[in-house]
């Protein structure tokens, strides 16, 4: 993701004055250079320091962060008195301002001459997605690797096939995984494969490259993946188009779900490829072209979409199922209230659609409340579940997977259930 070329050059020059003229004027031009991008970073000591990113919750076992610059020397009690040099003072903000923009540490103060870095992960950074071996599969199924190709690129997939396939058609769930994830970590933790042998459908895990996103995101932000016919958009239709090629799918049936990064470019492929998608499922994403570059993708992130978000989806969408926790401080739970309003009026074509809501809990789990919007004949537009006390974390998942809260409504259920009802 570039970024505005003002704002590097005002990086740029922050740079070379760690060496020259001290800590004022780096923090000075970077201050600039955040004000310029609406991202003003907290300089000061004096500040309440921002609320961390809550973490998923089932991490896997890790060694702990390595302690940035000014940490290391505080540890250090021959150092407690010896206050930084002007050098050490201007790098250690430097580093500060790159690790709240997402920029791996260890990079170096020439980070800011890099011509491009990426979106902060979804999820805490460092985190590597577990392994994950298919030693659950059942007799008779299948959980087997593809490769798709076209103009925009190449992605892998992994299609699981429940033993209940003896060549009938079924429907098709295409299940996007959000950052640091992959096929198999995403299916351990929904837990999708084995509700695929209940409800007898085709499971398709489309997998994102490092070296598309270094932290495997799907680039919901960028403009070209925005674009019917275009990009990652393209390359996950015809992921699912080839899928419908090589099997019996019911082609009145697919639909495309996803988590985080995955839930962001599933509203954008069920947005662009109403014809080929049935419903869309989001847990934890943003609206349909909810940014457009970093800056904007961070304040959607932090804050909700931007404010002409409801006017770059087009009519005639596709019915919605949003989940979100109201605790989340990775993307903003606000960003699901602008979600189904986005889906709901894209469907209801100015007719005024009726909604009705419902309060629950999971027996010694979590509490939610959950909105049903409709036509007046009652056919279903879409559904709101929050989350109450969830964080970023798809609910109702499995342990054996990341980023799951196993305490929540089981979202992969209601997800098919609320599938079934609009085909």
């Amino acid at each position: 993701m570039k970024l505005p070329l003002n704002m590097l050059a005002q990086m740029r020059a922050a740079t070379r004055n760690l060496m020259g003229s001290g800590p004022a004027a780096a923090t000075e031009a970077i201050q600039q250079a955040l004000s310029a991008a609406g991202l003003a970073p907290q300089a000061a000591a004096t500040q309440t320091p921002p609320p961390q990113p809550m973490r998923d919750i089932n991490p896997p076992p890790a060694p702990p962060p390595a302690p940035s610059p000014a940490q290391a020397r505080a540890e250090q009690p021959e150092a407690a008195s010896v206050p930084p040099t002007p050098a050490q003072a201007a790098q250690d903000f430097a580093q500060d301002f790159m690790s709240r923009l997402g920029v791996p540490a260890g990079l170096g103060q020439h980070s800011f001459d890099m011509p491009s870095f990426e979106l902060p992960n979804f999820h805490p950074p460092g985190f590597n997605a577990p392994a994950v071996t298919p030693a659950e599969i059942p007799a008779g199924a299948q959980f087997i690797d593809g490769v798709y190709r076209n103009h925009a690129g190449t992605r892998s997939y992994k299609l699981y096939i429940p033993s209940s396939y003896h060549g009938q058609a079924m429907p098709l769930i295409v299940m996007l995984h959000g950052c640091t994830q992959n096929p198999d970590d995403f299916a351990a933790g929904t837990q999708m494969n084995a509700l695929a042998e209940e409800k007898e459908c085709f499971v398709v895990y489309p997998a994102q490259t490092q070296g598309a996103n270094s932290s495997r995101c799907w680039n919901w932000f960028n403009a070209i993946d925005q674009q019917r016919d275009q990009g990652e958009p393209s390359l996950i239709a015809g992921i699912a188009q080839q899928v419908i090629d090589e099997y019996p799918v019911n082609e009145r049936e697919v639909f495309v779900a996803g988590l985080s990064a995955g839930g962001a470019m599933a509203v954008i492929v069920g947005t662009l490829y109403p014809d080929l998608f049935a419903a869309v499922g989001v847990h934890s994403g943003l609206p349909f072209a909810s940014a457009q570059d970093l800056p904007s993708a961070l304040a959607a992130m932090k804050g909700g979409a931007m404010p002409n978000a409801q006017r770059k989806a087009p009519a005639g969408g596709v019915p919605i199922i949003v989940f979100h926790g109201d605790r989340d401080t990775t993307v903003n739970p606000r960003n699901g209230d602008e979600l189904i309003a986005q889906g709901v009026r894209s469907q209801a074509g100015g007719k005024a659609a009726k909604a009705a809501s419902i309060d629950g809990s999971v027996p010694n789990g979590r509490r939610y409340t959950r909105t049903t919007h409709s036509q007046a004949d009652g056919s279903p537009l879409g559904e709101h579940w929050v989350i109450h006390g969830a964080g970023h974390a798809w609910s109702g998942g499995s342990d054996s997977g990341s980023y799951t809260d196993g305490k929540g409504p089981d979202a992969s259920r209601e997800m098919l259930r609320f599938f079934k009802t609009v085909s």
